[in-house]
């Protein structure tokens, strides 16, 4: 069994959100100029299970309104006491800003999880080898999987490349550089774009590229690659991977960016003139706050009828895991099949996702 899903050891509960979902802030840590590393624990003694790379999605009240967000878990499945998020400060966003600014050791918030399957413990390697490509605060899950490694000693051939803008903005530097010293498997190498005020920058420059990787890891095609970071970036990676003949099969990627519409939502967006084929029926989908109404047809889902036209709602997995559509629903009835985001006695409150709910009359959405 692998040891950072081992069952906890006798006398110690799991953290179960079904039971109680509400976590402690124990510490708040600054690790870059607009990046913050969030503690937390359970409010009794109990410990988490997760698989490095995993997330959980947290429910926070902001000015009135509950907005679900995920971030990926930052800290290593085994120091089991605790876990952390690490955030990155986003211009305007809501959620960042609000941690950022007032969350404090000591304050509380619900979450639920730990989900997801990005993570190496589910894509084992056959080679033996691993390159996490990372930009950003796309970090996070990568820290998770190499601090894992660290810790258990294990002997897994890990590239670590990071891209940033300046030296400044390298999250986890120190740390990142004495795991490597100290683990000769796992092997760290960043790019930064450009140099910050009063610090140079020495090693690779630029724009991540072809030759960057295979400077780094010249054997790139053997290993399992996971990427992760802002959605022009794992664009730009993926691209870079298929021009260089990798076995795509072997490619991971995972994104949570609310600030933006990925590729495939606003290619979602273009085909809203796409004509509903004539035997479905079509319900009435109103959103009470913003007065917003669309037509949806009885097969799709709520959140892609709403994106079609034109809508920008938080969503994440669409694939009823995540739980960051959640949205109560204010009249009507709907289909819902999901896969763990939303829990029954939520469902029984009226919420639903509606990123896997499709209508079988006219709803009423608060939102």
């Amino acid at each position: 069994m692998d040891q950072a899903t081992a069952p906890a050891p006798t006398g110690f509960h799991l953290w179960d959100p079904e039971e109680d979902d509400i976590l402690v802030c124990r510490a708040v840590r600054e690790e870059t100029h607009d990046v913050k590393t969030f503690v937390f624990a359970p409010r009794t003694r109990r410990r988490f299970v997760f698989d490095p790379g995993q997330f959980l999605t947290f429910e926070f009240e902001i000015d009135g309104e509950t907005i679900y967000r995920c971030y990926t878990i930052s800290a290593s499945p085994t120091r089991p006491d605790t876990c952390s998020i690490t955030v990155k400060r986003v211009p305007n966003g809501p959620v960042s800003n609000w941690l950022h600014d007032h969350f404090k050791p000591g304050m509380t918030l619900k979450a639920t999880g730990p989900m997801g399957e990005f993570s190496w413990a589910r894509h084992v390697s056959a080679s033996g080898k691993y390159l996490l490509i990372s930009g950003g605060s796309g970090v996070t899950p990568m820290m998770s999987m190499t601090r894992a490694a660290y810790d258990l000693a294990e002997i897994r051939d890990t590239v670590f490349l990071h891209a940033a803008r300046t030296p400044a903005d390298i999250v986890f530097d120190d740390e990142l550089a004495m795991m490597s010293r100290r683990n000769r498997s796992i092997r760290v190498a960043h790019v930064c774009e450009c140099d910050a005020p009063g610090r140079s920058w020495p090693g690779l420059r630029g724009r991540l590229s072809a030759g960057m990787l295979e400077a780094v890891a010249p054997d790139f095609r053997e290993r399992e690659v996971f990427v992760c970071g802002p959605s022009p970036f794992m664009t730009a990676v993926r691209a870079m991977l298929q021009g260089a003949g990798f076995d795509m099969a072997r490619y991971h990627e995972e994104s949570f960016n609310f600030e933006e519409l990925s590729p495939g939502e606003k290619a979602e967006v273009e085909t809203a003139a796409e004509e509903m084929a004539p035997a479905t029926r079509t319900f009435r989908i109103e959103f009470a706050k913003t007065k917003r109404v669309v037509e949806c047809p009885e097969d799709m889902p709520i959140l892609e009828a709403a994106k079609r036209a034109g809508l920008r709602l938080p969503s994440s997995c669409t694939k009823g895991l995540c739980g960051t559509c959640k949205s109560k629903k204010v009249s009507g009835e709907v289909e819902m099949t999901h896969q763990g985001g939303i829990r029954q006695r939520e469902i029984d409150a009226g919420q639903i996702l509606i990123c896997c709910a499709k209508p079988r009359s006219d709803v009423v959405i608060e939102r």
